[in-house]
């Protein structure tokens, strides 16, 4: 369905009852599952074969809202908010990403998830390849974008990155400007995603920020890119996404990848080795943008993969 046409349905639908049309706000429902006693939100819609969208840092299911309408005939799409984000529980947790994963792939092995489709972003990515490699029974395919793919991921080097960059990822990864810039000045929110690419509005940049309305409520942020694997640390995250990068160049299951220039997690040069060197890939390129593609670009994601969808 185009994404107009449905948000166009919604909107007459919402002034039938007084609501404000859900053009910027998610026009889904979402469900709630628990989780090893704490509680996943997540999206469920439509019916047919399983299509699972994982968020990354700092966003939430919200992230898929305008490119999920595009799967929803004849697929059953379903987007949680990992734990610790957007509308599920918030958890003390110490070791982000190994925790993150076991909440996750928890909930995904509830599904009893067949012949499943996996589309990704960000530290949704390492969570999706590392379920894929580890349940290969139950993932079919994968779609990514801005995601921990090989050969730039796990980072050998950060002087790879653009100096601002450089300087912005070193500041986070110390201990109390980190928290400061975070938790405190919400810059990864207000700063960073809200100035990605062509910007968000406010209506948009209020949705993301809902469930983070402390400064403690927003540790996870800080925690996420501290765990990002630069030149071997941390150690633990650095060998599972580097198993991750090992298992996506030898895998032989369709993968499509949607990239950008410059981007952030697949820079350039990292699009063309991926194009050169991975088995079974197809790739679309969008055009200039950064790492929340989903936000400039989402009817030609929607469309592009409604169609790859038709071959896989």
């Amino acid at each position: 369905m185009d994404r107009r046409k449905f948000l166009k349905a919604t909107a007459a639908t919402a002034a039938a009852t007084l609501l404000p049309a859900p053009v910027l706000a998610s026009p889904f429902t979402k469900k709630y599952a628990d989780v090893l006693g704490h509680k996943m939100a997540y999206i469920d819609e439509g019916e047919g074969r399983p299509i699972v969208f994982l968020h990354g840092n700092p966003a939430s299911s919200y992230l898929w809202r305008n490119i999920i309408p595009y799967v929803t005939d004849g697929h059953r799409a379903i987007a949680p908010d990992l734990m610790g984000m957007g509308d599920s529980d918030k958890p003390n947790m110490t070791e982000t990403y190994h925790e993150s994963a076991h909440y996750l792939h928890t909930f995904l092995d509830s599904l009893d998830l067949q012949d499943a489709i996996l589309v990704i972003h960000d530290w949704g990515s390492a969570l999706g390849w590392h379920y894929a490699r580890t349940r290969p029974d139950r993932i079919a395919a994968v779609a990514f974008m801005e995601a921990m793919a090989p050969p730039f991921m796990p980072m050998k080097d950060i002087t790879v990155l653009h100096p601002q960059m450089v300087e912005f990822m070193t500041g986070i990864r110390t201990p109390g400007v980190g928290e400061q810039m975070i938790m405190e000045q919400n810059l990864f929110l207000d700063a960073f995603m809200r100035h990605d690419g062509a910007g968000l509005s406010d209506e948009v940049m209020a949705e993301y920020n809902r469930p983070y309305p402390t400064a403690d409520s927003r540790k996870i942020l800080l925690d996420w890119p501290r765990e990002i694997p630069m030149e071997g640390s941390p150690s633990d995250v650095h060998a599972v996404v580097e198993s991750n990068s090992d298992f996506v160049t030898e895998s032989t299951f369709p993968k499509l990848m949607f990239h950008v220039s410059p981007g952030a997690v697949i820079p350039e040069f990292a699009a063309e080795w991926i194009k050169e060197n991975l088995t079974n890939i197809e790739a679309i390129y969008l055009g200039e943008g950064g790492h929340f593609i989903q936000e400039q670009y989402p009817d030609e994601i929607g469309k592009g993969l409604a169609d790859w969808l038709t071959r896989v």
